[in-house]
């Protein structure tokens, strides 16, 4: 009885802003759904983006246990751990599912973008070195006006032939 108003004055004086409880369920105890788990991770990092760090599970199993009542340890650790990975994914660009304010100005910035100086001003270099087909291809677009100096082709790398004792795998069994 006691330990558990102590947990209910620990948890009015944080206030967390988001409870698990309601999401779990009783119908099959001992189970976390993988729903549930994605679900409360996602919410989590539309409120609490800043806090959250994108490589440390450590730093994110602390923030969650501070802002939200999970029940259960295990539970907490799936979503830190869950939290982690889209914190990760999020970094290499937009996820689907997860809309917060950074990622939206972030793609919004990204739209409005306009470069100081445009990739065919030519003005300021004389033409654009292109290589034969390069040339080929502006024709046949329709960009003919485009001043252009033809650069020797490019040819592809090929790897020197090896032979001999340093051919890998010669003469292994």
């Amino acid at each position: 009885m006691a330990a558990a108003s102590v947990e209910s004055r620990i948890h009015e004086s944080a206030t967390p802003a988001i409870s698990i409880d309601d999401d779990i369920g009783f119908g099959a105890l001992g189970r976390v759904r993988t729903k549930t788990t994605k679900r409360a991770a996602r919410v989590l990092i539309e409120k609490y983006y800043p806090r959250l760090n994108a490589v440390d599970f450590h730093t994110n199993k602390k923030v969650i246990d501070e802002v939200a009542i999970i029940p259960s340890k295990r539970l907490r650790n799936k979503i830190a751990g869950f939290t982690t990975h889209l914190m990760k994914r999020i970094q290499r660009g937009p996820v689907r599912g997860i809309s917060f304010k950074l990622q939206e100005e972030e793609r919004e910035r990204k739209d409005q973008y306009v470069p100081d100086v445009s990739a065919l001003d030519t003005s300021a270099t004389g033409g654009l070195e292109v290589d034969p087909d390069t040339k080929d291809m502006l024709r046949a677009v329709g960009f003919d006006s485009l001043p252009v100096s033809v650069s020797a082709p490019v040819s592809a790398y090929q790897a020197p032939e090896r032979r001999g004792r340093n051919v890998p795998g010669a003469g292994r069994r």
